[in-house]
């Protein structure tokens, strides 16, 4: 893959590179027009699809940061995006092209104060793995192996200026307006600002890997508070395969390790109350003895009893069910607001019943199979009926608490991973025994 030798780092440079994005789609959508007079609209639109999504992740992945970071978010909303859009952004998960071997080395020094080689027996400066905000290299130091991730230049201070870049596209995609919106995009600004903060991800690694060090089937890294610093983080070289590159036709084996994943964001949730909420493929290994390895505790994500306590009232079919405590637990939530009109509460009442009639699905038995072709064929029908719905675009999509952002991402991309692996009867409350 071809390296960068380096990244835009001011607002002025970030925003040039947007705009020259802007102007190829500009092209594509002429080429649209053209192509709607020699080919069906179908076949039209899914070529505009394929140049957009393509020209929009080129922009992106030489940028990186925030930028890319919305886009690797985005990849995981399968029923929002059309499916070009889903594949192109979920390269941003673990495979953009990295910086150049000079450009490690200078970042290098800039961020520890030394070249690598005089902190570690053996540095690779040719990366391993590259991904949205920093990319991985091999090295060794008293006959261990270690990965070494370092973040890219300009990332942590670009990270306003990014997201006031993207804040347009996000308010038209989910419909959002009303005074009080800016709460949603402070939230992703403080998790992508955390997500900056090695020394903060170090500290929370420790901490996850000590609680949940007893989960059966689960394994994770040793890190280095001594080799690391705020934007540098030694760990150990964990073997194996990503994933979303996993295969196995073995169906012990796809059970194991869904159980593994499914344990592990349980008892994070409901005996933590704080949870790994970035589960894209990339964070996870597979390895060479079938366990899960989990590599990567950038975005953490708090949750309150505040919001805990009612978000897992309306799993219970006893809640739904109950036209009266639905709409408490709704109001809690915030997706219910005082200031709706008539039109607006019947609307929402009816929408996120279906919903959370369906999505709950995996709590109203004692086990679940997440290879169910048929209920996550209908979550993916009930999400494009939601997306293409003109009455939703005419209300207010300013709703819901700012922490569903990050706990809906955690189990929208935990179900998608346990639907990769196939995994069957899935014991759900497993956390209560640990």
């Amino acid at each position: 893959m071809k390296t960068i030798d380096s990244i835009p780092t001011s607002k002025i440079q970030r925003a040039s590179k947007l705009v020259t994005t802007g102007a190829k789609i500009g092209v594509n959508y002429l080429k649209y027009f053209g192509d709607k007079l020699t080919k069906s609209e179908l076949e039209a639109k899914a070529r505009l699809n394929e140049n957009n999504a393509e020209d929009i992740y080129d922009g992106l992945k030489t940028l990186k940061g925030s930028a890319l970071k919305v886009a690797q978010m985005l990849s995981m909303e399968k029923s929002i995006l059309p499916q070009a859009y889903v594949e192109k952004f979920s390269l941003s998960q673990f495979s953009v092209p990295p910086l150049s071997p000079a450009l490690v080395l200078k970042t290098f020094k800039k961020y520890f104060g030394k070249n690598p080689d005089e902190i570690y027996d053996k540095f690779d400066p040719v990366s391993e793995n590259a991904a949205s905000i920093g990319q991985v290299h091999k090295a060794e130091k008293d006959g261990k192996k270690l990965a070494v991730k370092i973040q890219y230049p300009g990332v942590a201070q670009s990270i306003t200026s990014d997201l006031a870049l993207v804040k347009p596209i996000a308010i038209k995609m989910f419909n959002i307006r009303g005074k009080d919106s800016d709460k949603y995009f402070k939230e992703v600004e403080n998790k992508l600002v955390e997500e900056t903060n090695y020394i903060l991800e170090v500290e929370q690694s420790q901490v996850i890997v000590e609680a949940c060090k007893h989960i059966p089937n689960l394994n994770f890294p040793n890190y280095y508070p001594e080799l690391s610093s705020d934007r540098i983080i030694t760990m150990d070289w964990m073997d194996g395969v990503h994933l979303s590159q996993f295969k196995t036709e073995d169906k012990d084996i796809s059970n194991k390790l869904g159980q593994a994943l499914w344990d592990f964001y349980m008892f994070q949730i409901h005996n933590l109350k704080k949870v790994h909420a970035d589960p894209h493929p990339g964070n996870f290994l597979i390895s060479p003895e079938n366990e899960l390895i989990v590599i990567d505790f950038g975005c953490m994500k708090t949750i309150p009893m505040e919001f805990y306590t009612p978000y897992f009232e309306l799993a219970k079919p006893e809640v739904i069910s109950n036209p009266v405590l639905f709409e408490e637990k709704l109001y809690e939530l915030e997706i219910l607001r005082e200031d709706d009109s008539e039109q607006e509460l019947v609307f929402f009442r009816a929408m996120f019943f279906e919903m959370l009639s369906l999505f709950t699905q995996p709590f109203h038995n004692e086990t679940f199979d997440f290879s169910d072709e048929v209920f996550f064929g209908k979550l993916s029908e009930l999400g494009s009926k939601y997306a293409k719905s003109t009455e939703l675009k005419n209300m207010n999509g300013n709703r819901g608490s700012k922490h569903f952002i990050y706990i809906n991402r955690t189990f929208f991309g935990l179900y998608n991973l346990m639907h990769d692996l196939k995994a069957k009867n899935v014991n759900i409350n497993n956390f209560k025994t640990f």
